[in-house]
């Protein structure tokens, strides 16, 4: 945790920042989040092996839950997003997705589109992650546009910022055992000092924590 927020800042935030953008979620109201280190308390690490974490949107509820042990719960989709509505569920993740209607009807599947013919390169590029280069290319594209005409781009620096302070109060949530309501105007955790002051964490000397008042 020194050096990083666990499984919950690693991929929990790509997961989240999905789901927020495809259903334009703001804030959440309130965030909890319970687990530990449950499965080798004698790891060396100390980030959680099993944490389920709840982000309340108020009319929708996210629930994000890790275990770093055992099985997926559906193979095909061992990192992704489930989402439950009136007419079907939806299962997405980078690689492709499956929707499935309520009470019968066609089931739709659809793979990751690559783009080998058009960019060759792709398969021999090194360390590239190939089901991921259609959408560097379409964010670089989208960029490159915003920043020709000081428009926003769809990854706009606002919506990681949301997402990646809601899976840092759920870490803390986790360890002070307790639900966290964030004020976003205030930047901080309503009536709840002792939550404020892990916000930032002890610098070594002879650096000091950036202050918004400084900077």
């Amino acid at each position: 945790m020194e050096y990083g927020n666990g499984i919950v800042g690693d991929m929990c935030v790509h997961m989240l920042d999905m789901v927020r953008w495809m259903m334009d979620l703001g804030w959440p109201i309130s965030v909890s989040s319970t687990g530990g280190i449950l499965i080798d308390p004698r790891s060396k690490a100390n980030i959680t092996d099993t944490q389920t974490a709840e982000f309340d949107f108020g009319d929708v509820k996210i629930v994000w839950t890790h275990r770093s042990w055992g099985e997926a719960p559906d193979p095909k989709y061992p990192w992704s997003a489930t989402l439950y509505g009136d007419k079907g569920t939806l299962k997405a993740s980078v690689n492709g997705y499956d929707f499935i209607p309520s009470g019968g009807g066609t089931a739709v599947h659809k793979d990751v589109t690559y783009e080998f013919e058009q960019y060759p390169e792709d398969k021999t590029e090194k360390d590239l992650e190939t089901h991921v280069a259609p959408a560097i290319r379409g964010h670089m594209r989208d960029l490159l546009a915003n920043i020709a005409t000081r428009g926003k781009p769809v990854a706009d620096i606002e919506q990681g910022y949301i997402s990646t302070t809601s899976c840092i109060l759920a870490n803390l949530s986790q360890k002070l055992g307790r639900t966290l309501h964030w004020d976003p105007v205030a930047g901080r955790i309503s009536n709840d000092e002792s939550a404020n002051q892990l916000l930032a964490r002890p610098y070594r000397a002879p650096w000091v924590h950036p202050d918004p008042a400084t900077v």
